[in-house]
């Protein structure tokens, strides 16, 4: 053998092995990658000192991977409330009569905030009767951002519903915190910007429907427009146009997050006819 060979054969022997990385190592990595951000999370709450208790009475009706509220509890930002207990803060409940305003931030400020974590297609089988509250409240209309019922009226999730309540009644601060936990909570405010500013501007549960109510009537009122003018036929020149606009909103709608459907304001005459909110 010649010394080109047994040189060449001992880098072989010597050279350094591969570090192959199998399925459990990878998934070990992931989660001490996720338990990493966790305190790094936990640091930021621990820092974060809320000034009012925030729970929820959990139905056990969601999954627990998509469930808003769940993933609160497993932050530590809110408590769990077992059936048969009272809360002395305001209660965010479909059986509540009255509706959120700024004249409950004392309420919260002193006792806090509580929702029930429960579906919307099981609220028949909810015993909202075994939780206790002096201070049931329900939100005006809203718009949901949520992944489960993105687009939807009214259909919010435990943590929108509690941003909602936190913006309407003077703590907006608190409501980001609690919103910035999900990749999507930006996407609330975006949907819901302008009308909770309004909701947050009234004096009392009355003015707040009076908005809500203005609010319905014009996305109705522009609803009726939308279908007026398009029984006309459209001229040459306005096709032209109005297809050159679609080119260029499709290409500036590439890469954007989806937008919300027009079938929200199908609903509307049914929610002003339906509305019990006093």
């Amino acid at each position: 053998m010649s010394s080109h060979r047994k040189k060449n054969r001992k880098r072989i022997l010597t050279r350094r092995p591969r570090h192959v990385i199998g399925k459990e190592e990878k998934y070990r990595q992931e989660r001490d990658k996720s338990d990493k951000e966790d305190e790094v999370s936990e640091k930021e709450e621990e820092e974060w000192s809320l000034p009012f208790p925030v729970a929820m009475w959990d139905l056990e009706h969601c999954d627990p991977k998509k469930c808003s509220g769940k993933k609160l509890v497993r932050h530590g930002l809110v408590k769990i409330l077992r059936l048969g207990a009272r809360f002395s803060g305001l209660v965010l409940t479909p059986i509540g009569e009255k509706c959120v305003s700024p004249t409950d931030r004392d309420i919260i400020q002193d006792y806090g905030c509580a929702v029930v974590d429960c579906s919307w297609a099981r609220l028949d089988d909810t015993p909202f009767n075994r939780m206790k509250t002096p201070n049931p409240r329900l939100l005006p209309f809203l718009v949901a951002a949520n992944p489960i019922n993105y687009g939807r009226p009214c259909q919010l999730s435990c943590v929108e519903a509690i941003a909602a309540t936190l913006i309407i009644t003077g703590f907006p601060e608190e409501a980001n915190f609690f919103l910035g936990k999900f990749s999507w909570g930006h996407s609330f405010l975006q949907l819901n910007g302008e009308l909770l500013k309004k909701y947050s501007l009234c004096t009392n549960a009355k003015e707040i429907i009076s908005v809500q109510e203005k609010f319905l009537i014009d996305a109705r009122k522009e609803k009726l427009n939308r279908h007026v003018v398009s029984d006309f036929p459209p001229t040459d020149s306005e096709t032209e146009e109005e297809e050159e606009e679609e080119e260029e909103g499709e290409k500036e709608e590439e890469g954007k997050e989806e937008t919300v459907p027009v079938n929200i304001i199908s609903k509307i005459d049914e929610l002003v006819k339906d509305t019990k909110i006093v």
